[in-house]
């Protein structure tokens, strides 16, 4: 991990799968691709992406969805991310996480 990138970062390729409900109540699944905490703050974030999204790998994921989350013992409280500076600190730590990622690769 580089000095400049002071969080801690889980990606992985199974890090597994969430249960989010959707506008209907009903559960839809997720894969969970990315995990990490921003030191300054100390606040976990991780990137989702629909499960079905990756029924086809050959295709390039259009939607990635951040969340905030904290854990409470086995429970996992999800927060969705309204601040725009927060927002630009989650999509500017994900885009260059990703792309330290792909120079590993």
């Amino acid at each position: 991990m580089s000095e400049e990138n002071n969080n801690e970062t889980i990606l992985e390729d199974d890090l597994g799968s969430i249960f989010i409900k959707n506008e209907q109540g009903e559960d839809e699944p997720f894969e969970i691709i990315m995990q990490f905490e921003v030191h300054e703050t100390g606040a976990k974030y991780m990137m989702v992406v629909p499960e079905s999204a990756n029924a086809n790998e050959d295709d390039e994921v259009d939607e990635v969805y951040p969340f905030r989350y904290e854990e409470d013992g086995d429970d996992l409280k999800l927060f969705t991310i309204d601040d725009d500076e927060e927002w630009n600190l989650v999509e500017e730590t994900f885009n260059t996480l990703l792309a330290e990622s792909d120079l590993q690769e």
